[in-house]
């Protein structure tokens, strides 16, 4: 059961008119249309088949005497090209298994850097993207940009030195077991290396592999990065789309010459989707990039501007602008209210939890839109007699689908039901969607999240994360968040696609307390691991916006050791799984308590000691309410006349307080005339 709970309001609309053409305030991350593939057949195919030339070559080098002069190109070629399969790899773009990515990205990489882990190498990547033309500190490929015209060769013929001082600057980060699989390919290396001296092939293995795969990382480096970055001084977070360019012209020879990478600028901006679709997705977004004024640049060096581009590809400059980025918003429920809805799919996350899709008829769709950070009540007698429960809308707003996860937890009548009996097509009693957990979306906002969760926490954090990611195409999210084993994580999968998606602005720390090695930071959240994050790589200061959702243990640890670093409290906004247990700490008095609901009244009597939700029920069966401990919101009201005094307050936020809005389930009148009204 997740009980819920905010420290802030939040409100969502849909934005105004697109904006106009070349401005630097136009938004949204244009839809490249080109998914992950089940299987992309065409890095595979390159794959194979530089796998095949290699192995032709050696064997004709060792066996038949084919001059180094012939092999020597064929192999720095085949290096060159594996870098692509292992870029593609690092980005899980190769299939939507991600084993397979894992798998190719090991085979791929020592034909690249044949003294580096592929964990190592997706490191030192994914921090180009978050990083882009930032200084050596922050982007490793910078070695390659940066410096005089003259050291650029070397530069670029030694990047992986640069890599190596980068990754051991930043080792603390990385997992013990990720260290581990380092150092054997490292030591793996060294050994080859060393038997190949003692036996008297070194100059062998230095014509036929070394010495190709150090030729073929010097041209990398060139046409991989000097080529789409050198003289951007733009950085990727400050503008993605003059971070990187694409180069025209001569397109016959340039793209399969740099494999796709000609437009390296579209991988910036949809990094999952595999190289050989690059092309395809610019051209069918291609207005919409020049609306942000991409940067180009010729095959032979000229910078163009958007109306030269226009030009030099005939286009026609009227074409329809980019659509607005619609921000989802909430229910158009003046209150909550229950409503029937079937089951669509059921799927599990984890063995102990179940994920839950429901179908929304078309006449219901405008009642249960939702805010990410919300959730719904269920109301049923599956699995007991007058079930009420509260859970987290899992899924992203915006996309019309509604998903809440269900985790089981021992003598839980209706997680246990769920997780043994519920099936598709069982119809469930939903409340509209409630609470104000979730930021406040604007297109336009250039912002930092960071979300902490643990268990089941996730479920609100995921549709936070992934609604800000889309809706806000120039702020970024940063997840820490505990579980117990890797298996138990739930969405583990889900979350990972969603980090590859938007590599350059995720990005997902794990913290794992039953299980070693699998990641950088073990043991639970508490004050010394949030000390340590906080120092390795989160300093609390660029922070925008924290969002807490677990245990309350948990969620009181994280908010107070951002209140020690000094982080306004409006900042930090907290959502509980259970409400601790507390005896009421006010009386209250007599009172005549006036209530409106659905545009109707109904006066009852509220004795001394009882709350006004108490009383609410005795006339109106219909008031809402969920959690009775404070938490979820759901019962949220707003106190026209007269006053109260509330017990616990964990959802509603300053703002809600001001403006007069109080939890009818823990409000107890201090007047002897009370009006509150459901519908405001």
């Amino acid at each position: 059961m997740v009980f819920v709970g905010c420290w802030a309001h939040s409100v969502c609309m849909t934005s105004a008119a697109a904006v106009a053409p070349g401005s630097a305030t136009t938004v949204g991350l244009p839809d490249p249309g080109e998914p992950v593939p089940t299987l992309a057949k065409p890095t595979v195919a390159l794959f194979l088949g530089c796998l095949a030339v290699f192995v032709v070559t050696v064997w004709a080098a060792l066996t038949q005497g084919l001059s180094p002069w012939v092999y020597m190109p064929v192999n720095t070629a085949v290096s060159f090209a594996m870098f692509t399969v292992l870029h593609d790899a690092v980005h899980y773009s190769i299939s939507r298994t991600r084993w397979v990515n894992a798998l190719l990205g090991r085979l791929t990489v020592p034909f690249v850097v044949p003294y580096a882990s592929a964990p190592l190498f997706g490191f030192i990547h994914i921090e180009h993207h978050r990083n882009t033309n930032e200084d050596l500190d922050a982007d490793p490929d910078a070695w390659a940009t940066d410096g005089p015209w003259w050291q650029l060769p070397l530069r670029w013929l030694t990047i992986d030195g640069w890599y190596a001082a980068f990754y051991l600057k930043h080792i603390r980060r990385r997992s013990p077991r990720e260290l581990t699989e380092t150092a054997a390919i490292v030591l793996l290396f060294i050994g080859l290396i060393t038997l190949a001296a003692m036996t008297g092939h070194l100059l062998t293995v230095a014509l036929i592999y070394l010495i190709p795969s150090r030729i073929a990382l010097g041209m990398l480096a060139w046409w991989f990065d000097w080529l789409p970055h050198h003289g951007l001084e733009v950085t990727q977070r400050e503008n993605r789309y003059r971070a990187t360019r694409i180069r025209i012209g001569m397109e016959w020879l340039l793209t399969p010459a740099l494999l796709y990478q000609n437009y390296h600028l579209v991988h910036h901006l949809h990094p999952s989707i595999p190289f050989y679709r690059y092309i395809k997705a610019w051209k069918r977004n291609e207005e919409a990039y020049l609306q942000r004024d991409a940067a180009i640049m010729t095959a032979f060096g000229r910078d163009l501007t958007v109306e030269e581009y226009r030009v030099w590809r005939e286009l026609d400059s009227t074409l329809a602008r980019m659509r607005p980025v619609e921000v989802p918003a909430g229910s158009s429920a003046s209150h909550a209210e229950f409503h029937r809805l079937p089951v669509a799919a059921l799927d599990r996350p984890t063995s102990d939890s179940v994920a839950i899709t429901f179908a929304v008829p078309d006449e219901l769709a405008e009642r249960f839109r939702f805010e990410p950070g919300q959730h719904v009540t269920v109301r049923t007698d599956l699995g007991g007699s007058g079930v009420r429960r509260n859970y987290s809308i899992c899924s992203p707003a915006g996309t019309g689908v509604l998903r809440i996860a269900v985790k089981r937890i021992p003598d839980g009548v209706f997680s246990s039901y769920v997780s043994e009996q519920l099936a598709v097509g069982d119809e469930l009693e939903l409340m509209t969607p409630t609470g104000r957990f979730g930021p406040s979306l604007d297109p336009t906002a250039r912002k930092h999240y960071v979300a902490i969760a643990a268990g089941s926490g996730i479920t609100p954090i995921l549709s936070i994360v992934a609604t800000a990611l889309e809706v806000e195409s120039d702020s970024r999210c940063t997840l820490l968040y505990g579980n117990r084993t890797r298996t138990s994580t739930m969405f583990r999968a889900e979350l990972a696609d969603l980090e590859a998606r938007f590599a350059d602005r995720l990005e997902i720390v794990h913290v794992l307390s039953g299980e070693r090695g699998a990641s950088a930071y073990h043991g639970r959240i508490d004050a010394d691991l949030l000390s340590a994050v906080f120092a390795d790589q989160l300093p609390p200061q660029g922070v925008d916006d924290w969002f807490l959702c677990g245990p309350a243990g948990m969620v009181e640890t994280a908010r107070d050791t951002l209140a020690d670093r000094g982080v306004p409290t409006d900042r930090v906004h907290v959502e509980l799984f259970h409400v601790p247990t507390a005896e009421p700490t006010t009386t209250g008095v007599a009172s005549t308590v006036t209530v409106r609901l659905d545009g109707t009244e109904d006066v009852v009597a509220v004795e001394a000691g009882q709350s006004i939700l108490d009383g609410a029920l005795s006339v109106r069966s219909d008031a809402p309410y969920a959690c009775m401990g404070g938490a979820c919101g759901t019962c949220r009201a707003k106190l026209v006349t007269g006053t109260v005094e509330m017990d616990h307050n964990y959802a509603l936020g300053q703002s809600d307080l001001d403006a007069g809005y109080i939890l009818t389930c823990q409000s107890q009148p201090t007047t002897p005339e009370v009006t509150v009204d459901y519908d405001i």
